[in-house]
């Protein structure tokens, strides 16, 4: 396809404000090179197919024409006198790009911004200035966001770290150039600044309300952008608190490691503390300081189901801490208690609107959000992917399951869009569509009564179940404690593993330690229940492996034996329920592989006592002990199931 040739600059000048209006999806952004116009990044060939809309009434499709160097989407705007430049050439000022930044800022205030018009922004802007790292968040979806763009070198974070950073305080129309401070983690490096006062003094002796973040950074230039910002201050600037940063990190007397030790090369840094290892022993020994007694082998079925697959269910004993050990996981490795939402299900939810909102059937392009900040949740985890986030569904067989919770059953295997509503532009600061990110955990929990539902295939099919249970000496172990559970403890006591936890749960590369071994044990289980009638399908195989692989990376101490009998407990036995006549054949054949060869199902179902730590004799231990009690129940009540009362 050519490009026609009619297109004049007047076309590509208003592709051009096209873009600056309505922003532009991801799918358009330029791999190697840009159009730069008033100090403005664009996609080249998008202008080019924009301009068309202007020439001849239609958007040319960008498949079907070629973009680079002496290609005719770049000789038609070099004749038309654009400059183009390629991705990491720096830009010399700044200015246009803070411009922006406030006019995408201000929009989300009034709840006329877009997510697509904050993404287009982040897409845009250089990546790198003065050899500095950009970084910036709009917060979408969250009131008391404050909008920053950060310069970082190399070592440095905005989670842990110094760095200059522009911070909008959209209530009160203030811009303020800072000498900025990580908040989540201290900084192992400090501003070496004289007469800096802190943002947190500054709204104080102004008699302005306390800054809702960032209060400890201090004040470099304060903008009123209520008036229009000159270039020339702009740029100077930024120019010449740049130039503090680069001398203030390059003085060796302030490298100093959180050991006291000093740090001569900047890049080192990064290592010492930014990005602690996930370790889930260290979130076991901190529930044990907040008074929450869990054994650690429940700590370790629990962090690596959430590590293979983001959705878990616990169920068991009413009373027994499910929703404790979820809250209290959430909260030891968030930063911020904007990162988990806790939701209790409610007996009347029949559809998604709890969760997703609803499009207002009064008010034109309107969106009702709902209060429980769910929606809020998935748009902070997308716009933060290292971070991770938690939604905690309590009780949540109150309800019909599938009635509610369809569409993230659905995205969560095909990675589709959740469609919110039929608008082509954002509702009420709602786009139409929104993806399920890779950071978002669910974690729910079940109790089972008369008032409560079943879960259906689909739902147990995608996730893991974990049944809590009571032991004897757990019991005894808390009432001799006679201590209040305090999970104030917890606090942000994991957040330096946070980034580590998202990391694994995105590695797809890891492999399990004894493959051959497990895919022996699988098609055993396979074949066996097949002739049941009971077998499990790709889904379950594909992430009990995962799952392998997850434990060998936590903790290697963990044998194929006993990840095989969590994964059977948590992945293939949840889905057995029903009479007798059609699970007495199938619960044989699962004990039986529960044991060591001679060894009989039959032998033990008799026995009123057994010894389940007798690995001469018993395979999975776990398992066979949940088969043992849902045999019990079968010819008990002529209908079994995972899930106890």
């Amino acid at each position: 396809m050519s490009i026609p040739n009619n297109i004049n600059r007047s076309h590509l000048l208003q592709a051009i404000e096209k873009i600056d209006k309505e922003g532009y999806d991801f799918n358009a952004e330029s791999s190697l090179y840009d159009v730069l116009y008033n100090g403005r990044r664009y996609p080249p060939k998008l202008i080019v197919s924009w301009a068309n809309i202007f020439a001849n009434g239609e958007e040319l499709n960008r498949k079907e024409f070629y973009s680079g160097p002496d290609k005719p989407t770049f000789s038609l705007l070099e004749k038309n006198d654009f400059r183009i430049i390629k991705k990491n050439e720096p830009l010399s000022s700044f200015y246009e790009q803070i411009v922006q930044f406030l006019k995408v800022a201000k929009k989300q205030t009034t709840g006329e911004g877009t997510t697509l018009e904050a993404t287009a922004f982040n897409q845009q802007i250089p990546k790198k200035y003065a050899d500095l790292t950009v970084d910036v968040s709009f917060g979408i979806g969250r009131a008391t966001a404050i909008p920053w763009i950060s310069f970082l070198a190399n070592g440095q974070k905005t989670s842990h770290g110094i760095y200059p950073v522009y911070l909008f305080y959209k209530d009160i129309n203030l811009l303020i150039l800072a000498y900025g401070v990580s908040e989540t983690t201290k900084p192992i490096v400090n501003w070496d600044v004289d007469k800096a006062i802190t943002i947190e003094q500054y709204f104080s002796e102004r008699n302005l309300k306390r800054p809702k973040k960032y209060g400890q950074s201090l004040v470099f230039k304060v903008y009123d952008t209520s008036k229009p910002l000159s270039k020339e201050e702009i740029d100077q600037d930024i120019n010449h608190i740049l130039n503090v940063y680069n001398n203030n990190l390059s003085s060796s007397n302030n490298l100093i490691n959180s050991w006291g030790r000093k740090v001569n090369d900047l890049n080192s840094i990064d290592s010492i503390l930014l990005n602690e290892t996930f370790n889930y022993l260290d979130f076991h020994n901190s529930c044990g300081k907040a008074n929450l007694f869990i054994s650690k082998s429940l700590a370790f079925r629990f962090n690596a189901s959430l590590l293979t697959k983001p959705f878990v269910i616990l169920t068991g004993l009413s009373g027994s801490g499910k929703t404790k050990l979820a809250q209290a996981f959430a909260m030891w490795i968030c930063a911020d208690e904007n990162q988990y939402c806790i939701v209790p299900v409610g007996a009347e939810w029949t559809n998604r609107e709890p969760l997703l909102g609803f499009p207002n059937a009064l008010e034109k392009e309107s969106y009702v959000k709902p209060d429980n900040g769910v929606l809020d949740l998935i748009f902070e985890a997308n716009n933060n992917q290292h971070k991770p986030y938690f939604l905690i569904l309590d009780e949540m067989n109150l309800s019909h399951v599938e009635r509610y919770f369809a569409d993230f059953l659905s995205v969560m295997e095909s990675r589709n869009k959740i469609a919110l509503h039929s608008g082509d532009i954002d509702w009420s600061g709602v786009p139409s569509t929104i993806s399920f990110p890779k950071n978002l955990f669910i974690i729910g929990t079940v109790n089972i009564d008369e008032t409560t539902y079943m879960f259906s295939p689909k739902v147990l099919d995608r996730a893991s179940v974990i049944e809590f249970k009571v032991t004897t000496k757990e019991m005894g172990d808390y009432l001799q404690s006679n201590a209040a559970i305090n999970l104030e403890e917890l606090k942000g006591e994991g957040k330096n593993m946070a980034e580590s936890f998202v990391e694994l749960a995105k590695d797809t590369s890891i492999e399990a330690a004894d493959a051959k071994g497990l895919n022996k044990t699988l098609m055993s289980f396979f074949a066996e229940l097949k002739k049941t009638g009971a077998e499990f399908g790709y889904r379950s195989a594909s992430e009990i492996i995962r799952f392998a692989a997850i434990a060998n990376k936590l903790d290697a101490a963990w044998s194929t034996p006993e990840i095989t009998d969590a994964a059977i407990m948590q992945k293939l036995l949840p889905k057995v329920h029903g009479s007798r006549r059609k699970l007495e054949p199938v619960l044989n054949t699962l004990g039986s592989l529960c044991l060591q060869e001679g060894e009989k199902m039959q032998d033990y179902i008799s026995k009123s006592e057994i010894d389940f730590a007798d690995s001469s004799k018993i395979k999975y231990p776990v398992s066979l002990e949940k088969i043992i009690r849902m045999y019990d129940s079968l010819i008990s009540n002529g209908f079994t199931s995972y899930a106890e009362a």
